[in-house]
């Protein structure tokens, strides 16, 4: 049976992640990168599609308890057993040239056997490694992937059911580790890390970097959770950020509606610049601004609403039939079509990002103005066009109100620079018409005065979440009766359990897809900020309270989260909804944090 999404916890070395279930089991990572093929895949199929157990031997249930180490992504699980207690201690250290996968048992009282199931399988769990032995290490070698496994002398270790076996017994205060290193085959095996050091260094760089967050407010341990998260869903080499470590985790179980998010959204660059710059992270916000300077330049009318780790272009979307999917839940699949889409929103965010950078402080790049001009000048012509929208639906293109909402952000944040800084040079008055052009048509197209509420797209009674924030981008002020209509009506027609569905999938097809999926975590946050915006900062605080409790017990979210079954579903953790947490936490507590 498969473990619930919650019952995962996440470790990383900033490259990569792993997924650690309470039973002690590793049943998902991708090597070397995030986007890499996994060479643990259980967490779509089974165990045969690879993944590595260490727990008290006979051990069937769940640990006793599991946590971080405070302020670390070093996860710590323990079992009470008859015979005693023991604890495992799972992390990746930051690499200098090869990830590796650190295990450290430890005896805490009595004496444990311990059993440990390793089983390989690269190519999200479709090839089996040969397995060799070579100078007491474990080898295990296909195609162009190698990994070696050491364990402490003494370990016995076995093959068998094509997979690698250990048993050992450990006393109080006695240790064992294990490092597993991947390398490409061609290569020479690499350096050899003490486990014992790479833990004692990596609890010591996490804190030291989680000591520099400024907020200083109530749950502050939820912000820096979320804020860890953040950090170990970045890239360290480029500086972009995974949506998600994992790909096809159901936002409905059973469903269809899967989806691969190892790769970098422009979507998300404000609200994440916004939460690093506003907790004191300000080197990494500065890596994702330039990440973000990368991936998009070049012909505007090319712009996509994703790239890979790196900024690549083509990310083509495939299924993997072998695996069966997380609780049924298939297909499972690799890449993402929404790629190909026009988005016209990611303008907006592209243009609101680097406004925002600038007005931080963050050091100016040689052509950035002249990159944004060229974005408002394509803007200028293509505004107009239907497009997928912020959702990347499937169901056809349309022309959503969120969309045209943000092309009136991308020519407002590009009137307000020109206005801070006289250097620069642009078509001011033509960007002002612009801004104005797109705020009628909007108000006059999108908005249901019958209603009075703003809908997701023109000539829709449908709503759309992502309609919360016209306030938060200034289109409208808090105050207007058109943003307070627009926040209750959202309440009441996508609201469900107390949280909020991104738009309904009961009575229109504008995704173009079968089933139904969870309350969106983001838009949930989303709304808490518009009830805060709208001076319900009680309720905005009561509804951030409960957002903060469906975290699991180390304080990870996923996408979504079904009310009704109490249930966490989607990728796994979702940087969005941790995003959303922080900017949260600032907005209705940072006053207080400051004064």
């Amino acid at each position: 049976m498969h473990q619930r999404i919650e019952d995962y916890a996440l470790i990383g070395d900033e490259q990569t992640a792993a997924l650690v279930g309470r039973d002690g089991s590793v049943d998902w990572l991708c090597l070397p990168r995030f986007d890499s093929g996994a060479c643990f895949a259980r967490l779509l199929g089974d165990e045969d599609n690879g993944h590595w157990r260490i727990a008290p031997k006979g051990a069937t249930a769940p640990c006793t308890r599991r946590a971080y180490r405070p302020g670390t992504l070093v996860l710590d699980t323990e079992w009470d057993t008859p015979e005693g207690s023991v604890r495992v201690t799972d992390l990746m250290p930051q690499r200098d040239r090869a990830p590796d996968l650190v295990r450290v048992v430890e005896g805490l009282s009595g004496r444990v056997t311990m059993r440990g199931t390793l089983r390989l399988r690269f190519d999200y769990g479709s090839i089996v490694p040969w397995m060799r032995r070579s100078g007491g290490h474990r080898v295990a070698v296909a195609g162009p992937d190698s990994v070696w496994l050491r364990s402490e002398p003494g370990v016995r270790t076995w093959g068998e059911d094509f997979g690698t076996h250990a048993e050992f017994t450990v006393a109080e205060g006695e240790k064992v580790a294990f490092v597993l290193t991947w390398h490409p085959s061609h290569d020479p095996r690499p350096p050899l890390i003490d486990p014992y050091e790479a833990l004692e260094h990596s609890v010591a760089d996490w804190r030291a970097w989680t000591a520099r967050c400024r907020y200083d407010g109530p749950h502050r341990d939820a912000v820096v959770r979320s804020l860890i998260t953040l950090k170990a869903l970045t890239y360290a080499p480029t500086g972009g950020i995974v949506a998600a470590p994992t790909t096809s985790l159901p936002e409905e179980l059973g469903g269809v509606r899967n989806w691969d998010y190892r790769y970098c959204w422009l979507r998300d660059s404000t609200l994440t610049l916004g939460a690093l710059l506003s907790a004191g992270y300000q080197e990494e916000a500065e890596a994702w601004r330039n990440w973000l300077l990368r991936a998009v330049a070049g012909n505007p009318a090319d712009l996509q609403i994703m790239y890979g780790l790196a900024g690549e272009r083509r990310l083509p979307e495939y299924e993997l039939a072998w695996l069966s999917g997380f609780a049924g839940s298939a297909p499972v699949r690799v890449g993402n079509d929404a790629v190909k889409q026009l988005q016209l929103d990611v303008y907006g965010e592209v243009m609101d990002s680097l406004s925002l950078a600038r007005r931080s402080g963050l050091s100016a790049k040689p052509h950035m103005w002249s990159m944004q001009c060229a974005l408002l000048d394509f803007l200028r012509g293509a505004w107009r066009r239907p497009d997928e929208g912020l959702w990347e639906v499937r169901g056809g293109r349309r022309h959503f109100v969120h969309s045209k909402v943000m092309v009136w952000v991308a020519a407002d944040r590009a009137v307000r620079t020109l206005q801070d800084d006289p250097s620069l040079r642009g078509d001011l008055d033509g960007w002002r018409a612009l801004r104005d052009e797109v705020h009628r048509e909007v108000c006059e197209k999108g908005y249901d005065r019958e209603r009075n509420t703003f809908t997701q797209y023109y000539g829709s009674r449908e709503l759309d979440a992502a309609l919360l924030l016209i306030p938060r981008v200034g289109f409208l002020p808090p105050e207007d009766p058109r943003v307070v209509g627009t926040i209750d009506a959202v309440r009441a027609e996508l609201g469900e359990g107390g949280f909020v569905r991104r738009y309904s999938t009961d009575r229109t097809a504008v995704d173009g897809l079968p089933g139904s999926e969870g309350t969106f975590l983001v838009c949930s946050f989303w709304l808490a900020d518009a009830l805060h915006m709208t001076g319900r900062t009680k309720e905005a605080r009561e509804l951030f309270e409960r957002l903060v409790g469906l975290g699991n017990d180390v304080g990870l979210l996923s996408e979504e989260y079904d009310a009704a079954l109490g249930r966490q579903l989607g990728n796994f953790p979702q940087a969005f909804s941790h995003i959303g947490l922080v900017n949260t936490a600032l907005a209705l507590y940072g006053d207080e944090e400051a004064g």
